[in-house]
Order: structure tokens, then C-alpha cells, then sequence
């Protein structure tokens, strides 16, 4: 990449008002589109943890867009000291490279997946359309958005979500290709993250349903106007596992290590377990799941490496250049 393009997508990517005080300590999280509620909370919190433990000031920037888009950026040299991020192949890129070890999932529990979530329906108020489950989503009445499984995490998840429903259905891969196919005929356009395929269904009020991360669906029904929207939870769904870890290339260079690895050690705290349960994240922390039981319905939960062998398999059949998704897509088709 020739050096003034670089610079220059820098300047986008790095948050505004990159800086390091004297004295205090700054870490980066490139995080993938959703999560900048959530962190925006957790990074307060963890900041005054680590002062009161440490006697250190610090202060966390964010940076969000699509998964894949964020995994690129830090290639590129986007200088992230901690990557949240959607999916564990958007981290499997940056240790190929040789930014982070290849043993980041076993540095910390459950793969390195501080909390999970899943994928739901966002529809307007009332549910016009009658939508309850995968099957409402392939009628010829009914538009779905969903943003491009080519750089979003959260994408990826929506497409495999439907993918094993497919497969419940019967007729094994063969109906499940037809069924994400059909599925992928209703989507009239496809943004290039979560948050902006958010925004086209509920600022712009383009299409009858979003495919969502359950937080998202359930923050757009909270926040972008009370009463506009009703969230349906289908009948089976994807077990999403948004991991973390530290960028060791970048930490290593800032100095930062130890901060690093204690900012992605408190996610799994009580305290930021329960941050994300207010934010719609399901915990990993049987204690904190307990309390907020009730705020998460019960469906079947499936895993990649269950029902799908893994990501590997998932990422060289689905989403490589040339892969199914590339066959079957094709925009405004019916």
C-alpha cells in the first residue's frame, strides 16, 4: 500500500483524540460494529479498576466496523493493542501474520469468548407480516436485511444461523443451500457492517425484518424509538462466539502488555459480565446467567464446530472467493 494512502486511512480509522497523556496509559480496542455501547461502558469501568489497583490513570479508544474490515485495517497497520472482534477467523488473520501468537483462543476461557449471543429477528411494532420463524423469512411478501457476510462478522453468523436451520429442515446440505439461497433473494441491499444494516431498517425503513445479533435487536428496540419495534426470537439459531485478544506486535511495541492482557482478563469479571447482560450479551458467568434468566429466551443453540465442522470448513466452503455464498448471491435476483 503506497505510504500516503496508508497514512491517510489511518487518520480515518484511529479514533478522535488518539493521544497519550503524560502518566497515563492508553490502550486501543478495534472492535468489530455493534459493541460500541457496550465498551464504552466496560472500558469506564475497567479504568477505574485498574486505577484503583495499579494507581495508574488509562483510558481506552474504540474503533468499530464491519469484522472482517477491522481484522484488514490491523493488517494494514492499524496499531490495536486488544481486538474484540466477531468471528475467530478475523483473529486467525492477524497471528498468520504475525501479530498476535497462534495460541490466543487458549489464553483465556472459553476460547477466548468473554460472552455470546446469538441471532434474532427485529420487526416492526405489531409484526405486520406475521413473521415467527426462518421459513416467514423466504416468502415473496417479505424483504429481510442483512449486511455482507464478505465483511461483517455478524453477517457470517445471520447466514450460518439460517444455514442450520436449513439443515434442520431436511435434505441435507443440498435444502440448505436452497433455503439461504431463496433467503438471500429477499435482501435488497447489503450494508457493509451490523450497525449500518441497522440503520437502513430502522432510520431509513427499508425492509420487513433485520437479522440481528440479539444485543443489537434488542438495543435498536429500546433506543430507536420505544413501541416501533418487537423482537422475535426463532425456533433454533447460532451460538455467536465473539472473541478477544491481545495484539502482541502493537502491545509489546506501546509498552502496554500488562494493561492489555488485565482489559481482556476483567471481561470475564462479574462486573463486566453483567455490563453485558444489561447489554444484551449472553454471559459465560453461570452466577451472573442466573441472574439475568430472564432476560434471555431459551431456543436451540447451535455451535460452527456441531453443526458445521468448524471454521475452517465453514470459511473455505462459505465465504472464500468463489465459495457458495459468491455462487448463489446475486443482487436484485428473484
Amino acid at each position: 500500500m503506497p505510504g500516503g494512502i496508508r497514512t491517510a486511512m489511518l487518520a480515518v480509522l484511529l479514533p478522535a483524540g488518539w493521544a497519550v497523556g503524560q502518566g497515563t496509559t492508553t490502550l486501543l480496542n478495534v472492535s468489530y460494529d455493534p459493541t460500541r455501547e457496550l465498551y464504552q461502558e466496560i472500558n469506564a469501568a475497567f479504568a477505574a479498576e485498574w486505577k484503583a489497583r495499579t494507581g495508574r490513570d488509562l483510558r481506552v479508544y474504540q474503533s468499530h466496523g464491519g469484522s472482517g474490515k477491522q481484522a484488514r485495517a490491523v493488517l494494514d497497520g492499524l496499531q490495536a493493542d486488544v481486538v474484540t472482534l466477531a468471528l475467530s477467523p478475523d483473529i486467525d488473520v492477524l497471528a498468520a501474520a504475525g501479530l498476535t501468537g497462534r495460541d490466543w483462543a487458549s489464553r483465556l476461557p472459553h476460547r477466548s469468548t468473554p460472552f455470546v449471543s446469538t441471532i434474532v429477528f427485529l420487526v416492526r411494532h405489531g409484526n405486520p407480516r406475521g413473521i415467527r420463524d426462518w421459513d416467514d423469512l423466504v416468502r415473496p411478501d417479505v424483504t429481510v436485511i442483512t449486511p455482507n457476510p464478505k465483511t461483517s462478522g455478524g453477517a457470517r453468523w445471520n447466514y450460518l444461523a439460517a444455514w442450520v436451520y436449513g439443515l434442520r429442515r431436511g435434505g441435507g446440505q443440498d435444502a440448505a443451500r436452497d433455503f439461504v439461497a431463496r433467503l438471500y433473494r429477499r435482501v435488497p441491499v447489503l450494508d457493509g457492517g451490523a450497525r449500518a444494516a441497522t440503520s437502513t431498517f430502522v432510520q431509513r425503513g427499508i425492509g420487513d425484518v433485520l437479522l440481528s445479533w440479539e444485543s443489537e435487536a434488542f438495543l435498536a428496540a429500546r433506543r430507536f424509538g420505544a413501541g416501533r419495534f418487537e423482537v422475535v426470537v426463532p425456533s433454533i439459531s447460532i451460538l455467536a462466539e465473539p472473541p478477544v485478544a491481545v495484539v502482541d506486535r502493537f502491545a509489546e511495541r506501546h509498552g502496554n502488555r500488562e494493561a492489555a492482557e488485565a482489559y481482556l482478563a476483567f471481561l470475564y469479571s462479574d462486573a463486566a459480565q453483567e455490563i453485558a447482560a444489561r447489554h444484551g450479551y449472553r454471559p459465560t458467568s453461570q452466577a451472573v446467567a442466573r441472574r439475568f434468566a430472564d432476560r434471555f429466551p431459551a431456543l436451540e443453540l447451535l455451535t460452527v464446530d456441531e453443526a458445521l465442522g468448524g471454521w475452517s470448513a465453514v470459511q473455505a466452503t462459505h465465504f472464500a472467493s468463489g465459495g457458495l455464498f459468491d455462487r448463489f448471491y446475486r443482487p436484485g435476483a428473484e
